[in-house]
């Protein structure tokens, strides 16, 4: 019964009315058994709560006390103690009757206060029930939050025991899971409309898709008529069974509650108790202001009153309405009562066969069945073991409680409305965890899919509702919290270079084992490309073509020289000379293969010292040549034996003296610190490597390339001196480009090796000999060879000697 002042109940609940004709409809069935209860008749009293604490304890006292005036539905003599009591409905109220008599010894069997708190066998001694603690309805909800994967849930509970124990609980289940709580809202037992719209908007606000309610259902029609009154259609509603499967919700409920997941106690079918609630008379003589009272709140309508002179507000009840139009009946929390009443049955039933001197008490005694004692029927109640007459074995283990077994049913709106509670699944918590919870979301319809119109189901309605805070992070990625929020709020972080992931919601990166690195999505480990200048590649072909192309055309020039080498244009030119410089020119070619290749110790070594050694005597030669055309000219002069200095053993000498310096520098390199194979990082931070030769001693190979760039530059100097030689001999004007073109292509070569990525270093390193190496060739022998091969009668001893 719902209340406004404590005491004073204004309205009638239906579903509690349905448990009061359960009760007297088991009583009536137990009485009618000569085999249960032989010679003994149950009787029963009947008292309203009213929904309040103090009005429930004060019944309850007067029954226990005696101060009650009959005995309802039985015919006795005098009001007796009584010495068990069946409830209460509510766990708050359990909680004030528990407390209070449990010191007197009083057994209570609750039938649907279901608070975790009451089976604290120390507080409450006395304390039974035939409804499953909300702890194993907790582990449920939180098994189908973690199934569905709903990890951004909104609580609705109510500000009472039943309510905070159930969050309670449902919170403990939660922590370490994946589901997070965004909200918690407590519903008033004020019932402030204010703070009932407070919670709607919270709801409608919050990103959570999915409400769980923990409350009774008084508080939860309050607020679910408000939802129905806001028409808030988007949110999947999870019951427990406090409301579960309430009736009485159809003729109001719409489309906002359609869907509605919820956890029911297990329904069975008794037989007769079906009729027997549908034969409900407002003409009878039983209970007769009560059953009008009933009959007016089921069909909405008011009966006339002889002394009434005002008229109806609403239909005229007739007495003759259908109760067969009030919905679907639900025999779950019937069903408690049913087994309370039998429980108690069964252990007076134990108390009647009881042999003398094998009791359970003090030498033996067996009960006072005349006048029996609260506190011998609790002893039988807690042992006892029985089935039922639908055949479920029954018994309270050491707290109080019994089984916990749940059905999943889903809110089925049809086309008028009406309510249907459909079983989609179940919840055993004796079964193993796989088996223990099963859900056909096949037969599910789901909250937030309906349409306009109860006819109209939408494809969203057959599709499980998205209840996320942050969407699933694809493989690649990673999630990271956000700050100040729970676990569940998260923005998806890309892996870092050289990370992956290869699942959803990965919470970190792993990284690629050696010689891997991370794909450019992140999600898998590719070999590292490993990178050179390759004789496969391109611009590896292009190099090996020019140096083999240089050193053939310098092989060409050196036969030509060599068969015309008694021409006065060859002996003019020093022919030793020429043919050293040749050859010189010839490993300036060659010495650009071992930079093409994937780089190898040898071939490091090798590279840098040929270089070297080849560049300084083609330099040492050509210094030679420069040195003899200008001393030739200039000792002309009358007086001058100068020549006798730079004879051919003197340019043997010098040109050996040039290249045994080189050679000395190198061998210290290569003992000291030589050139090895090195790995670079190129392109994506290391996403391939790059094999160079590390030049090992910068100091050898800076004394290297600075010796040559010294012997460069005094070619180009004494070339540069000796440039206005007779117009006819113009080998001092060939030098003085050659050492020009030479000289300008390793300026340019330092900033761009510098700034090439990669093996394009190595490329440009290649490219700068090649091209000083054509510079040398073509600008010193190229008019040479034309005279000699095309004009050869310019060819002449004469033309030599002329001015």
């Amino acid at each position: 019964m719902s209340h406004v002042s404590p005491f004073l109940c204004v309205s009638v609940n239906l579903r509690a009315y349905r448990w009061l004709l359960t009760m007297i409809f088991t009583v009536e069935e137990i009485n009618r058994d000569p085999a249960l209860l032989p010679n003994l008749t149950l009787g029963y009293l009947a008292a309203d709560s009213c929904l309040a604490e103090g009005s429930t304890l004060s019944a309850a006292l007067a029954m226990v006390t005696g101060q009650e005036e009959a005995v309802t539905g039985e015919q006795c003599t005098r009001a007796p103690s009584v010495p068990v009591i069946i409830g209460d409905a509510r766990s708050a109220a359990s909680i004030v009757l528990a407390d209070t008599l449990g010191v007197f010894g009083i057994p209570l069997v609750s039938y649907f206060a279901s608070c975790a708190c009451l089976s604290d066998r120390t507080r409450f001694p006395t304390f039974l029930r035939t409804i499953p603690s909300d702890a194993f309805q907790a582990k449920a909800i939180a098994r189908l939050l973690s199934l569905m994967g709903w990890s951004w849930v909104g609580v609705v509970s109510g500000d009472d025991a039943y309510g905070i124990s159930g969050v309670q609980l449902l919170l403990k289940e939660l922590e370490g899971s994946d589901v997070c709580i965004d909200y918690l809202e407590v519903i008033p037992k004020s019932h402030t409309l204010s703070k009932i719209r407070r919670i709607i908007e919270r709801i409608q606000s919050s990103k959570a898709r999915v409400v769980v309610t923990f409350a009774i259902s008084p508080d939860m029609e309050v607020l679910l008529r408000e939802v129905v009154k806001q028409n808030v259609t988007d949110r999947q509603w999870i019951a427990t069974e406090a409301w579960s499967t309430s009736s009485h919700y159809s003729s109001w409920s719409g489309i906002s509650l359609a869907g509605t997941l919820g956890f029911a106690l297990r329904q069975v079918d008794i037989q007769g108790l079906g009729f027997y609630l549908t034969q409900l008379s407002p003409g009878g003589q039983q209970m007769q202001p009560l059953t009008q009272t009933v009959w007016e709140e089921m069909f909405g309508c008011k009966f006339v009153v002889e002394s009434q002179t005002n008229p109806l507000s609403g239909p005229q009840c007739t007495g003759l309405e259908k109760m067969e139009s009030q919905g679907e009946l639900y025999f779950d929390v019937i069903y408690n009562v049913y087994k309370a009443v039998y429980a108690i049955a069964n252990a007076i039933h134990d108390m009647l066969i009881c042999q003398p001197g094998k009791g359970p008490f003090k030498n033996g005694e067996c009960p006072d069945i005349k006048l029996i004692r609260p506190k011998q029927l609790l002893h039988y109640l807690k042992s006892v073991n029985f089935t039922t007459p639908v055949g479920e074995l029954l018994y309270f283990d050491e707290n109080g409680d019994v089984s916990a077994s749940y059905d999943i049913i889903n809110w089925h709106v049809g086309p008028e409305g009406k309510v249907a509670f459909v079983k989609v699944g179940q919840f055993d918590a004796a079964s193993t965890q796989e088996r223990g919870f099963q859900l056909d979301t096949n037969k599910v319809v789901w909250g937030g899919g309906w349409g306009d119109q109860l006819m109209e189901i939408s494809p969203s309605a057959l599709q499980v509702p998205v209840s996320v805070c942050s969407e699933s992070c694809p493989p690649g990625t990673r999630k990271a919290v956000q700050k100040g929020k729970p676990v569940c709020c998260y923005d998806c972080i890309p892996c870092a270079t050289g990370e992956i992931s290869n699942a959803t919601d990965s919470t970190e990166c792993n990284k690629c084992p050696e010689r891997f690195w991370s794909s450019t999505d992140r999600t898998v480990c590719v070999p590292i490309q490993v990178e050179f200048l390759s004789f496969r590649d391109n611009m590896g072909i292009v190099l090996s073509v020019l140096s083999v192309a240089g050193a053939t055309l310098t092989g060409t020039i050196l036969a030509a020289f060599f068969h015309h080498r008694d021409t006065p244009l060859v002996r003019a030119n020093n022919s030793e000379l020429s043919f050293l410089l040749l050859l010189s020119l010839e490993l300036c070619f060659l010495c650009a293969l071992p930079f093409i290749g994937r780089p190898v110790p040898w071939s490091c070594m090798l590279r840098h010292t040929l270089f070297g050694i080849s560049f300084v005597v083609c330099l040492a030669c050509v210094l030679s040549k420069t040195l003899v055309v200008l001393v030739a000219f200039r000792a002309t002069l009358p007086g001058s034996n100068v020549m006798r200095y730079f004879g051919p053993f003197q340019q043997r000498a010098g040109i050996f003296l040039c290249t045994l310096v080189q050679v000395v520098v190198c061998v210290l390199w290569l003992v000291l610190a030589p050139p090895v194979p090195t790995e670079s990082a190129g392109g994506e931070l290391g996403a391939r490597v790059v094999l160079l030769c590390a030049v090992g001693s910068v100091a050898g190979f800076t004394l290297v390339l600075g010796y040559i760039s010294l012997l460069a530059g005094v070619c180009f100097i004494m070339a540069f001196l000796a440039r206005k030689l007779p117009e006819n001999f113009n080998e001092a004007k060939f030098i003085t480009f050659s050492m020009l073109i030479f000289c300008a292509v390793w300026i340019a070569f330092v900033p761009a090796y510098v700034s090439s990525p990669g093996k394009y270093t190595v490329a440009v390193e290649v490219f700068a000999i090649l091209a000083s190496s054509y510079g040398l060739l073509l600008c010193i022998f190229a008019p040479k060879c034309y005279i000699i091969l095309l004009r050869p009668e310019n060819n002449l001893k004469k033309n030599m000697m002329a001015k």
